[in-house]
């Protein structure tokens, strides 16, 4: 059972819409700045499930929480879906002709940059938390600055949306994973979904005999990621995503690959939630 779990951000940040909306509304929630942090407070106990983002249709992998996943032996037991709608936001009495400085998180920023060549005076600053500077606005009557964060953190802390919607691409989503210590509890005929990571040597066509595999066994790849293994330069670590119909597909693809790939882990299998 869980009762709390760790998420990236504060109320009204997205993480928190997908705590709420995963599990429900009186989930208690850690607040973390830091994506290290919402894991160590997983690992330490403090909570009994973490929520991470890991991709997103316009800026693409947020590849450090792969390696955080793998580094400290978590599992994904479960993925959710977000759409993502960036507003810009300030206090009531503001006005976009008043604001000179905008500050959020480096995705949010990216993802809004044709909106801001509009308003050129308005000066962009890297921060932690698009939820964090919206309660900061507001704790301490920012005059001159705005935050970009949900229709929620506006609710929350009480601010004006200047401009609706202000992502370049409206159709924006983020696939977020829920993560805990141990392996799923999932239960087999659920089960239709698999992230797993492996490491293909030097030899020539490794990586395209191990997708063959995959192939061969039904599993249609979703995802595919590397990550450069800092020990071993120039030798890589795919992270792959894989759906299937049946368990036992995935079953004969892994005892497979476990003797074809290096260093071979099944990093979670869980519900595709993306049917």
């Amino acid at each position: 059972m869980i009762n709390k779990v760790a998420i990236q951000g504060v109320r009204g940040s997205f993480h928190h819409i997908v705590s709420q909306q995963f599990f429900d509304d009186t989930i208690d929630c850690i607040e973390c700045l830091t994506f290290d942090r919402v894991v160590e407070s997983l690992i330490t106990e403090e909570c009994d499930a973490a929520i991470m983002a890991l991709e997103n249709s316009i800026a693409g992998s947020i590849i450090p929480n792969y390696a955080l996943i793998d580094k400290y032996e978590l599992h994904v037991v479960g993925e959710h879906y977000l759409d993502i709608q960036h507003n810009l936001m300030a206090l009531p009495d503001q006005r976009i002709a008043d604001i000179k400085e905008v500050y959020s998180h480096p995705m949010a920023l990216l993802q809004c940059k044709e909106f801001f060549k509009k308003h050129p005076h308005i000066k962009l600053v890297e921060d932690k938390d698009t939820a964090e500077v919206a309660e900061r606005i507001q704790e301490m009557k920012l005059k001159g600055v705005a935050a970009i964060a949900s229709v929620t953190a506006a609710e929350i802390f009480k601010l004006n949306i200047l401009a609706h919607s202000i992502q370049t691409i409206k159709h924006n989503e983020t696939r977020f994973v829920i993560v805990k210590r141990t392996n799923s509890e999932v239960h087999k005929d659920v089960i239709n979904k698999a992230s797993v990571k492996f490491e293909a040597n030097h030899k020539r066509g490794s990586l395209a005999t191990i997708l063959n595999v995959m192939s061969d066994c039904k599993l249609n790849l979703t995802k595919i990621q590397s990550l450069p293994i800092v020990e071993t330069p120039w030798k890589y670590a795919f992270f792959v995503d894989v759906t299937f119909e049946q368990y036992l597909d995935f079953e004969k693809a892994k005892s497979v690959i476990d003797i074809m790939g290096d260093g071979f882990k099944v990093l979670g299998e869980y519900k595709n939630a993306k049917l």
